[in-house]
């Protein structure tokens, strides 16, 4: 359970791998996560982390495989990270960018941006709810993005499948509500990480720990919709209203 100031105490992060998953579980174990699961495609690559979070604030850190296109891996996985106890917080933080220029031209590209994206993830959502509504407390926080707030001609396959998580997530937690769950989505815009190394910083671009920083006020409030910056808010809302015409103009 969440302790008297809001923090966490048990957490269970999948694509714990990423830059921002990882900042994100030093953030809340150093706010007071002391059973966290780490779950990522190669656990072996997560040592590091996880040696971390245990010296550095003497968490018990689990390390499990998990890998976003094996949805009948799933439920068994979801079962193992909450192997014997509640869970009060779980953070899907996978994902992959992908190449919109090879995507928009080879459709099994594009179907294997979606399927990771939205489709795995979306496998994963489902069993977790399900625990957590047994439980009947707890925070699901999921990673989508601004580029999901509108289709551009520069990203629009990882933007829509960004789209149907963040749509997806929005439901789900409209049918969690009065259970005593909770589901945050998390709308970065470009965050500076591995995932988008080479590419040139955009306008109101983050660091992983700002998002960090970003998801976990989010969880202890309570709030279902965080930005990051929380300026890309505005931001959006202006480009969201922009006739199409004047839109598909914009260097975006």
């Amino acid at each position: 359970m969440k302790d008297a100031l809001g923090s966490v105490e048990s957490v269970v992060v999948f694509g714990a791998a990423s830059d921002i998953a990882g900042e994100t579980a030093r953030l809340l174990t150093s706010r007071g996560a002391r059973d966290v699961v780490l779950a990522a495609r190669k656990p072996e690559r997560l040592e590091p982390l996880a040696a971390e979070l245990r010296g550095e604030w003497g968490a018990s850190v689990r390390t499990i495989e998990f890998d976003a296109d094996a949805f009948d891996t799933h439920d068994a996985v979801v079962a193992d990270a909450f192997r014997d106890r509640d869970v009060d917080l779980v953070l899907l933080a996978f994902g992959v960018l992908g190449d919109q220029t090879v995507a928009e031209r080879d459709g099994q590209a594009a179907i294997g941006i979606v399927q990771t994206n939205f489709v795995g993830a979306v496998s994963l959502l489902v069993p977790i709810a399900e625990r957590m509504r047994a439980q009947g407390h707890g925070t699901i926080a999921v990673l989508s993005s601004v580029a999901g707030e509108r289709g551009r001609a520069s990203n629009f396959v990882y933007g829509s499948s960004k789209a149907g998580l963040d749509v997806f997530c929005q439901g789900l937690g409209d049918r969690l509500h009065g259970t005593g769950v909770t589901v945050t989505v998390v709308r970065p815009g470009f965050v500076m990480s591995k995932m988008t190394a080479g590419l040139s910083p955009r306008p109101f671009s983050a660091s992983t720990p700002e998002v960090a920083e970003a998801i976990v006020a989010a969880i202890r409030s309570g709030r279902e919709t965080v930005w990051a910056p929380p300026m890309l808010r505005w931001v959006m809302s202006g480009l969201r209203h922009l006739p199409r015409s004047v839109f598909r103009r914009l260097d975006l």
